[in-house]
């Protein structure tokens, strides 16, 4: 019987103060062989005992902790597929009815890590696979780090793309129609879950394997998917062309001495337009009702980020790095992230009455950050639970994601952390509707097309209009 042991190296890494969890494999009294993860972690963190990694749990996170959980719960997995790698590759191997080679355990973790040969890497110079220039495209290209994780995620659709057509993506291979198909495939993934996509018999039982089963076996999705709205499928669209441009040579902020391809399907294909309906957002009067009601905790802090978040008009990434030091003389100045590698400027935003109350209320906050901040989805969850509770329940007209039609729903129910932006940015909007003004303010460019749909005057705009025709 094959069993796997793991225990931690005494031996830290000098730079990173974590030490290396280590492999033994043993099968009866002929097979013993040790290998090195490659996955470190702090020496607190390890259960000894049980052989696993300590992942804690906290209710409200700071910056510190949350980012410990994150790289815990990312080693955690890592070793449980490699773990789940090593008795795949026994099986394949003969499962110990053939020798193995005294460095097997060695290989088959170096083929999980993908540890490239000095031939392998010769050989991907003179033929980079698809994957691999993707790879160049997102760490080479200086982005912001949500601009990136959105590359990261059409890398992994991609890679779902190819497993579930069962066709490897080439430069050369990609075709107007191959890109059709794949608007096609992120409009219909998430009904693909369930779809059986291999059967295997073990111990003569058989097994069925779905392609969530055998995606998250790859590492390339962790949950399943729901529908994807229009907006977001022309986003992801837009990513493609963009690596597509840059693979050719075209993009002129990360050119290629010798481009990876010539062939550009793009030119023959038009990525689907977005639709927005009329921005819709809370009212400086909501904003006061909400800021005055009673909450218990976490609620109460999270309001009170949410009602600063109207009151400067960041998004949420900005919001999420701040710390003490954006705050200066009564107001606050920060540099958004989404534009920092390409249009760096300091955005300066005065403190209203309630942003200063709020920075003030939060002035002993130990945390390096501003505030203490959950996480962003939690965060978005904990805006909807608070704005139900405080009454806010104005009928809204939102444009649904999926379908593109338009609907009627509760603000508290369509409300996001992006709502507090589009409140400072609507409510400004009502008073002086001066984009470039409000765009000082909010960090969008001068000239920027968002404003236009800001444009649309509400109904009580519309009353104060018509009285003066009296």
């Amino acid at each position: 019987m094959a069993t796997i042991s793991l225990s931690l190296s005494a031996k830290a890494d000098k730079t990173t103060g974590k030490s290396e969890i280590l492999i033994r494999f043993v099968v009866g009294s002929r097979i013993n062989q040790r290998g090195k993860s490659n996955i470190f972690i702090d020496a607190s963190r390890w259960n000894a005992k049980e052989q696993r990694i300590i992942i804690p749990k906290f209710r409200l996170m700071n910056d510190e902790q949350q980012q410990l959980v994150s790289e815990l719960t990312q080693a955690d997995t890592e070793l449980a597929n490699l773990t789940k790698h090593i008795m795949e590759s026994f099986q394949a191997a003969g499962a110990g009815k053939a020798e193995l080679p005294k460095d097997w355990l060695k290989t088959t973790i170096s083929d999980f890590n993908n540890f490239p040969t000095a031939e392998a890497e010769a050989e991907a110079e003179q033929q980079p696979s698809f994957f691999g220039v993707f790879e160049t495209y997102i760490y080479g290209k200086k982005f912001a780090p949500n601009r990136r994780k959105g590359y990261v995620v059409l890398k992994r659709i991609l890679q779902r793309y190819e497993l579930f057509t069962q066709t490897p993506i080439t430069f050369e291979g990609l075709t107007a129609d191959t890109l059709r198909d794949f608007e096609n495939f992120l409009k219909e993934e998430h009904t693909y879950s369930d779809v059986v996509m291999k059967t295997e018999y073990v111990d003569g039982e058989k097994k069925e394997k779905t392609y969530f089963d055998i995606c998250k076996e790859e590492g390339i999705i962790s949950r399943k998917l729901e529908p994807r709205g229009g907006n977001a499928v022309s986003d992801l669209m837009r990513r493609f062309r963009a690596f597509v441009r840059w693979a050719n040579g075209l993009d002129k902020d990360y050119k290629l001495e010798h481009p990876f391809t010539s062939n550009n399907p793009f030119n023959a294909y038009a990525v689907p337009k977005e639709l927005y309906g009329t921005p819709y957002y809370i009212t400086i009067e909501e904003r006061n009702q909400l800021y005055h009601t009673q909450f218990e905790e976490p609620l109460a802090t999270q309001r009170d980020i949410f009602v600063f978040q109207c009151c400067i008009g960041c998004r949420v990434s900005d919001l999420w790095d701040m710390t003490k030091k954006n705050i200066n003389n009564g107001a606050c100045d920060y540099i958004a992230d989404k534009t920092k590698d390409e249009n760096p400027r300091t955005i300066h935003v005065p403190l209203n009455t309630q942003a200063s109350e709020i920075i003030e209320k939060y002035k002993d906050y130990q945390g390096k950050k501003l505030f203490p901040f959950t996480t962003q989805q939690q965060y978005n969850e904990d805006i909807k639970e608070m704005l139900k509770l405080a009454g806010v329940d104005r009928v809204v007209t939102v444009l649904n994601s999926t379908t593109r039609e338009e609907e009627q729903r509760p603000i508290n129910e369509v409300a996001s952390s992006h709502m507090g932006r589009r409140s400072f940015i609507g409510n400004l909007y009502k008073k002086v509707q001066d984009p470039n003004l409000i765009a000082s303010l909010s960090g969008h460019v001068e000239g920027s097309r968002a404003f236009t749909r800001y444009r649309e005057i509400d109904e009580e705009m519309k009353k104060e209009l018509v009285k003066m025709l009296d």
